[in-house]
């Protein structure tokens, strides 16, 4: 299953691949190992090290929170997660994080690690991996690829440029429960270097020793758990069910439905689109004229609320420049354009009612 999903995202065969339950939890572990490559931190720890200095972990305004979670349990600490600004259509700004880099090693803090995303969690954003794989090498720092979300559209043959230079990674995640079909929990790390993980992480006590040495791969020496669900067989079942083409044809169809959605937003007086389609994320926003941005943001908010409370659709809402806005996603094997078709009526009619009611 592994080798399977490798191949659909477009990774060459030397990455490992090891599940984990989200990408959250494999983050954390692709950042142990990063932080096993600063110093023999498995061995002897952080405390009373000042030949360490702080490490320092970079990612951009629109990456993930569980950059922070990871920092937070590997004891980094959440201070030194450095967020560096992104650009007009929200990916990262590399010459922007070349200097965070440049500025905290001028002072003595160690950089460890960076985090690209392939898909943000807002905008479904891409960053530019290629030129951030250079600023690592030539600082060498790790480069983590968080493609949970986005890694899955590198599938279409017209869409591999999503995962351009993600094999200069040392790490990257996938989730086959975010846009290829499987059940929650399934996310996948690859590595380029397994031994760094287990070299973190292998510990087997004498008890356990009879299994392990059966094992030409024992999973429980590549993470913090020893137990372990069978998350690969429902995997295998949706790979199975699916097929390459029919997994492509749904991603394919999620994708014409979010351009078709984002047309009706820019083709309807008082609503502008708040970011680029790239992916099948739509983030847009009402702005009918008299209102301050401070009453959009909280008509915009309200909408979301009111369209979720009637049941029938379903939206959520984002930050961003300081703007709230609306956010619409098509992921499900069962969503057709007759659902995005009652949606934007109920956005409407929201929008609408709002701006009759007397304030």
């Amino acid at each position: 299953v592994l080798a399977w999903m490798r191949e659909l995202v477009g990774l060459p065969s030397e990455f490992t691949g090891i599940v984990y339950d989200t990408a959250s939890v494999a983050m954390m572990h692709a950042l142990a190992a990063a932080r096993e490559t600063v110093g023999d931190v498995r061995r002897r720890g952080l405390a009373g090290r000042p030949e360490l200095g702080a490490m320092r972990v970079y990612a951009s305004d629109q990456a993930h929170s569980s950059v922070e979670k990871s920092a937070i349990v590997l004891g980094l600490g959440e201070e030194n997660v450095v967020r560096v600004p992104s650009d007009a259509e929200y990916r990262v700004d590399v010459r922007a994080l070349e200097r965070a880099i440049e500025r905290d090693m001028a002072v003595g803090l160690r950089p460890m690690a960076v985090v690209a995303t392939v898909g943000t969690t807002s905008t479904a954003s891409i960053d530019p991996v290629r030129e951030i794989a250079a600023v690592c090498r030539a600082n060498g720092v790790w480069l983590h690829i968080d493609a949970a979300y986005g890694g899955a559209l590198a599938m279409l043959p017209e869409r591999r440029d999503v995962m351009d230079g993600a094999e200069l990674a040392d790490s990257v995640v996938v989730n086959g429960h975010k846009w290829l079909f499987v059940p929650l929990d399934f996310s996948a790390l690859y590595v380029r270097r397994p031994e760094l993980l287990r070299a973190v992480f292998a510990l087997t006590p004498e008890y356990l020793r009879g299994d392990a040495a059966h094992g030409e791969m024992d999973y429980m020496d590549y993470g913090i758990q020893l137990g372990r669900r069978f998350r690969a067989l429902k995997a295998w079942m949706a790979f199975r069910a699916f097929g390459r083409e029919g997994m492509e044809a749904r991603i394919r169809e999620h994708c014409r439905l979010a351009e078709l959605f984002a047309g009706w937003v820019e083709a309807e007086p008082y609503y502008s689109m708040a970011a680029p389609v790239g992916m099948a994320v739509v983030c847009f926003r009402a702005e009918p004229p008299g209102l301050s941005a401070e009453e959009c943001d909280a008509l915009n908010e309200r909408v979301v609320d009111a369209v979720n409370a009637g049941g029938d659709a379903y939206l959520t809402h984002t930050t961003l420049r300081g703007r709230r806005v609306m956010r619409i996603g098509v992921g499900n094997v069962r969503t057709e354009e007759r659902h995005l078709v009652l949606a934007w009526q109920r956005i409407r009619e929201h929008v609408d009612a709002y701006l009759r009611a007397p304030r």
